[in-house]
């Protein structure tokens, strides 16, 4: 136990350096290069620049900071789901999860475009509760049609939720092609996974959905472990399986909305940083869960520089760089469990 415990600290740091790295690279690097003293100085208001201030305050900082939280949601709600599902390839954007609270959301901006192109108090407040009607509905969907013979089928439930993000795919595409096309390109860069406009009142509005429901996780690391076993042993040792289960799944789909709504469907995430942190110190959640978060920081704060910087001036969306190291993952994966 005190040998996994250190394992635990020592990569924790490791990851955190590896993430300091990585936004020190963010900061300094880009269409307009700037020092680490002229970071320095900007950040501390030491003889502020207008050009650095608006370089870092109004264009890289956000997205930096909207990065590093939307990658530490989904690590940790991808850790969950798996937990909850005790399936290894259950991950938000699999299940139809993010196509759920996309489709939501798509819908929002279809029928308020020019409030959310305004990014007004109002839309980024409201956007992530209706992701999170959208993530809800997809989750009941998923379970009406995975639950069977009074428990969930994890065969059924990656299929399901393959089937119902691509209805829910197909919905919000229908959407944007209604769009004017302002709204339109904005629905499809979005839908892609980007935080190209991110900003300060975005992290705003995800920021308290964060801060609420991870700790509630993280208060249930014990729960996860148990939820290992069967569900007659669980129930055996006084556990309510449906009740805690039922608060897991809401806080995840809570955080994944969350993040859809600032940075759009963003994949593999969920699906890799638990894998990665679980085989690097264990399946003890307790362990597992802060570390999957910390990687999949590490993982967007790192694609999305890859994105703004590698085919400049044209910038990808973060979503397809992840994707691009997601989808043979995925695949590597299937044929691991075939084994």
């Amino acid at each position: 136990m005190p040998d996994r415990k250190a394992r635990f600290r020592l990569l924790l740091l490791v990851n955190i350096a590896l993430i300091l790295l990585a936004i020190y690279i963010s900061l300094t690097n880009g269409v307009f290069d700037m020092t680490v003293m002229d970071v320095i100085r900007t950040l501390l208001r030491m003889d502020p620049v207008a050009e650095f201030d608006l370089v870092i305050f109004d264009f890289r900082l956000p997205r930096i900071v909207i990065a590093a939280s939307v990658g530490f949601g989904l690590g940790v709600a991808g850790t969950v789901i798996q937990g909850i599902t005790r399936n290894g390839l259950a991950d938000p954007g699999i299940l139809g999860i993010n196509a759920g609270a996309g489709a939501a959301i798509v819908a929002f901006m279809f029928f308020f475009g020019g409030q959310f192109m305004e990014a007004s108090w109002y839309s980024i407040m409201a956007m992530p509760l209706f992701g999170l009607t959208g993530g809800l509905l997809a989750a009941g969907l998923i379970y009406l049609f995975a639950w069977r013979n009074g428990a969930l089928d994890p065969q059924r439930l990656i299929l399901v939720g393959i089937a119902i993000g691509s209805g829910l795919g197909a919905v919000s595409l229908y959407l944007s092609l209604k769009m004017n096309p302002n709204d339109f390109e904005m629905a499809t860069v979005w839908l892609s996974g980007s935080i190209w406009s991110a900003n300060w009142t975005h992290i705003a509005g995800m920021l308290p959905w964060l801060v609420i429901l991870i700790p509630v996780l993280m208060r249930k690391v014990h729960i996860l472990d148990l939820l290992q076993l069967s569900e007659e042993s669980v129930k055996n040792l006084g556990v309510s399986v449906e009740k805690e289960r039922n608060i897991l799944l809401l806080s995840s789909i809570g955080i994944v909305s969350a993040c859809v709504s600032v940075s759009g469907g963003i994949g593999f995430v969920g699906l890799m940083a638990p894998h990665i942190a679980k085989r690097l110190t264990g399946i003890q959640h307790r362990y597992a869960l802060p570390l999957s978060g910390t990687i999949g920081m590490l993982m967007v704060v790192a694609a999305d520089f890859i994105a703004k910087t590698v085919f400049t001036p044209i910038e990808l969306p973060v979503g397809i760089v992840i994707s691009i190291i997601g989808v043979p993952y995925f695949f590597y994966l299937l044929s691991r469990r075939k084994k």
